[in-house]
This record gives structure tokens, C-alpha cells and sequence, in this order.
């Protein structure tokens, strides 16, 4: 399933002293099965067009076409409900969002609350449980007796057990160690890899966006100031910083390793890319596959 803004702009508190652009003239495309980056400094327009993708926030101007359906500035918000479910949304902390007795049922919420009838919203419980890698034996616990990063995944259970076909991630990994980010991350992958699940993700984790994401959007006061893939935004360093963005870890290595005489044929992103580039400048015998 396709989204796709067209002319696209959002104004809070219109006609007030309080009046605010939120977007203005975006046009994109988040095509199906894509894994998309959303990156620009705070206040740049990422967590409204997010709120577009699932219709939480309709158009003041133009178009956003979900699947089949047209969100207009007129549309009505009582027949919403189906992108909502079609379109998963996991906010920033989600785990601030629980509030059942058990994981089980917290997770079955959503699906109950669209008309999945209980005892196949109870199953989908155990079976999202373990798709994102906790015990079956938190199903009867409480959610406020697990640790940080297990509410984190039982919330997000949650949200996939509506069955989304796109899923949006407002900084998934916010608040979490190396550990628990890395584990997360691998989680989204695999929906995407092996599920083929859309994914838009709104991060200020540049690594993330080079090991993951195969296309960037790069936002700024409310407009699109660049997108492309992470290869193309990242070839550009001194741009990104006029935009106070960052780069992933390894390609600012690469960047001193430039400074220092070494010549890489494309910008390395990730730990496997500079590796490789590095062991093909090397003397011969040196730097074999074992060291």
C-alpha cells in the first residue's frame, strides 16, 4: 500500500494569534514494502507529516492518498478508523500507553476494539509475544512488572497485532541501551525483511539510517529540503551539518581517514563497507581475513 502526498500543507491553530506552519508543499511517496528514514532537526516538520501517514492529522491543503483512500481537508473523520488500522503507529515511549491488567490482554486491546472477536485477539497476544522475542510466560504478568525495554516490545506487540500493513516508529529506540537499540532495530528488520512491512521511521540515529533505511527523507521548517538514498544524503557532509544533522559513525571515520590520504570509491555507511574499502588499500599480506 502506497502513501502519497500531494501538494501537501498543514497549519496549526489557523486563524488564531497561535497560528503555526507545520508542513507546507510536500510531495512524496512512501512506496509499499520500502523502509523509509524521516531525519531533520527538531521542529522540522518530522512528527506532523508521521501524524498524516495514519490520518491523526488531515491535510489544511492538498492531498494524502493511503492505499485507495484520498485525505482531503474535508474528509470525515468517523471513517478513519480502517487506516488506522491498516497503519500502525508506535509513539515515542509507548510503553507509557499500557494500562491492562495482564500483557496478554493489553495486546489484544486493539484488535478487539476493531471487531476481532476476543479469543482470536487473545491468540494473536501469544503469537505477537513471540514474534517480538519475549516468554510466553509474560502473557499473565503485568506490564508494569517488566523492565523498560520489555514494555517497549510488549507495546509494540500490540500495535502489530492489528495486523498494520505500514508501520511508523517515532523514535523507536529513544531511552534504550546499545544493547536493547540494537535488539530493537533487529526487530524492525526482520518485520520488514521477512514480512515485506512497510516501515517509516522518524530517527536522530544516522547509524540507523545507513544500516536500515533504503531511502531518507531530510525535512526543514516544514518543506522536503532533500531525499534520496542514505548513500546520496550521506555523500554530502558538509551539507548536513549546515542543516544540523549528523552523519552515521563510520562514514565520520571515513572522513578522517580521507584527511589522512586514503580514498574510499563510495561513501562507506556501514562497518562491513569501510572494512572492506580499507583491506582492498592495504599492502598485500596484510590485514588477511583472520585479523
Amino acid at each position: 500500500m502506497d502513501i502519497t502526498f500531494k501538494d501537501v500543507s498543514y497549519t496549526y491553530q489557523p486563524g488564531t494569534p497561535f497560528q503555526g506552519i507545520g508542513l507546507k508543499h510536500i510531495n512524496l511517496t512512501i512506496e509499499s514494502g520500502s523502509y523509509t528514514a524521516l531525519i531533520g532537526h527538531t521542529g522540522s516538520g518530522k512528527s506532523t507529516l508521521l501524524q498524516h501517514l495514519n490520518a491523526l492529522l488531515k491535510p489544511t491543503e492538498g492531498v494524502v492518498q493511503i492505499g485507495d483512500r484520498q485525505i482531503t481537508p474535508e474528509t470525515n473523520n468517523k471513517n478513519l478508523k480502517v487506516i488506522r488500522q491498516k497503519v500502525g503507529m508506535v509513539f515515542q515511549f509507548p510503553e507509557s500507553q499500557l494500562f491492562e491488567a495482564t500483557v496478554q490482554k493489553d495486546i489484544a486491546f486493539g484488535p478487539q476494539n476493531f471487531g476481532v472477536p476476543e479469543a482470536e485477539a487473545l491468540e494473536r497476544a501469544k503469537a505477537m509475544v513471540e514474534l517480538v522475542g519475549l516468554p510466553e510466560a509474560v502473557l499473565e504478568q503485568s506490564p508494569f512488572d517488566l523492565s523498560g525495554g520489555q514494555m517497549r516490545r510488549v507495546a509494540i506487540a500490540g500495535v502489530l497485532a492489528m495486523q498494520p500493513e505500514v508501520l511508523i516508529l517515532d523514535e523507536p529506540t529513544a531511552g534504550l541501551d546499545p544493547v536493547g537499540r540494537r535488539e530493537m532495530m533487529g526487530l524492525f528488520e526482520k518485520l520488514h525483511r521477512e514480512q515485506g512491512m512497510t516501515i517509516v521511521m522518524v530517527t536522530h540515529q544516522m547509524d540507523d539510517v545507513a544500516n536500515y533505511a533504503d531511502h531518507v527523507v531530510v525535512l526543514e521548517n516544514g518543506g522536503i529540503a532533500k531525499s534520496g538514498t542514505p548513500r546520496e544524503i550521506f555523500a554530502d557532509p558538509e551539507w548536513l551539518t549546515s542543516k544540523q544533522l549528523g552523519l552515521p559513525t563510520t562514514t565520520q571515520f571515513a572522513q578522517a581517514l580521507i584527511k589522512k590520504g586514503f580514498v574510499f570509491p563510495k561513501v562507506p555507511l556501514t562497518e562491513h563497507e569501510l572494512a572492506a574499502m580499507l583491506r582492498d588499500q592495504l599492502p598485500q599480506g596484510v590485514g588477511g581475513a583472520n585479523e
